[in-house]
């Protein structure tokens, strides 16, 4: 799955209604290979801005858990594998640029939605020309921006 197939599934995935931190994740699991819909499904409350706060967006969340699920580990036995501070890291840094429009990585200052305001989702949801468009794109982006970063430590480490 290249990075702009990756972009493709997210805003599909988002438009049909998974939260941000689940189209970016389930987009990089495809893309990997190994799709959990358990963790896909624990990735639902981080949608919002971490349980519907408005704080950090749920689609770097869920590209930086992709990230996690390849390189941590899953018991106390593991060894974590330092790529994943590393990707972590440069994810982060891109998805500071793609935010720079909005002056943050925050939900509030993205969605511009209190999600605890029913007729603000309403608008959000049912309004063509809402700020979803915002959202949309930026888990697009995300992912393609996952995809890529994927792909880069991909070729380095073939040609180590």
């Amino acid at each position: 799955m290249t990075p702009e197939e990756m972009r493709e599934k997210a805003i599909q995935l988002f438009k049909e209604r998974f939260h941000c931190s689940q189209a970016v994740l389930a987009a990089g699991q495809e893309k990997i290979g190994t799709v959990n819909e358990e963790v896909v499904k624990a990735m639902g409350s981080f949608g919002g801005g971490l349980a519907s706060s408005g704080r950090v967006c749920g689609a770097l969340v869920g590209g930086v858990a992709l990230i996690s699920s390849m390189y941590s580990r899953g018991n106390l036995q593991g060894k974590e594998d330092p790529r994943m501070w590393y990707l972590s890291r440069a994810l982060v840094k891109k998805f500071e640029e793609l935010c720079a429009p909005f002056a943050s990585i925050n939900c509030c200052d993205i969605a511009q939605v209190d999600w605890h305001n029913r007729d603000q989702v309403r608008e959000f949801y049912k309004n063509p020309e809402s700020t979803r468009q915002n959202c949309i794109k930026l888990v697009g982006d995300t992912a393609y921006a996952l995809g890529k970063i994927l792909e880069e430590d991909e070729q380095q480490s073939k040609s180590s």
